[in-house]
């Protein structure tokens, strides 16, 4: 991802009142589009964050929560079948496709912080963050997504094309 200049671009000052902002519940606000902006910043530091991660680290050896395997079962357990290599998005935003992730996502209420805070979730996990490849997920879906991802092998072609990368610029 390249880096843009993000919350550093508000100053120190404008980031403190941006993470008292977003520290507020959601009926305290309503369509306000500077807050909004807020939001994405934070999703899209949080993106950031996570692909600078699994590029430099091997993905089968990370833990992203203190409840990775608590999620992991319950996640394939919920859904055996779908396929997180390629996601489709209408498994995840179709009215039929949230009656299901609802009762997954609730029953992480209280186990693990901001479960349903917006974030950015890579649609084809072989791709970087872009805007084709990008849809905003719930944190527990892109938890449940990701740790399969890193689990089943599938995040491992970001280290792995990295990690070539770096050994031709060293021969």
């Amino acid at each position: 991802m390249a880096s843009g200049s993000g919350l550093t671009s508000l100053g120190a000052d404008g980031a403190m009142a941006a993470a008292h902002a977003l520290s507020l519940p959601a009926e305290a606000y309503g369509n306000d589009p500077q807050l909004e902006m807020m939001w994405a910043m934070k999703a899209y530091q949080h993106a950031e964050i996570y692909f600078n991660l699994i590029s430099s680290v091997d993905p089968k050896f990370l833990k992203l929560t203190k409840v990775d395997d608590k999620i992991y079962s319950a996640f394939r357990e919920s859904f055996p079948d779908l396929h997180i290599q390629v996601l489709d998005p209408e498994k995840l935003k179709s009215a039929e496709a949230k009656e299901k992730w609802r009762p997954f996502c609730n029953q992480f209420d209280g186990v693990v912080e901001d479960f349903n805070y917006g974030t950015l979730l890579r649609l084809d996990c072989q791709k970087d963050y872009t805007e084709e490849n990008t849809i905003f997920a719930t944190r527990i879906q892109f938890f449940a997504i990701e740790i399969a991802r890193n689990r089943e092998g599938y995040n491992s072609a970001i280290f792995n094309s990295r990690k070539q990368s770096e050994e031709k610029e060293r021969s």
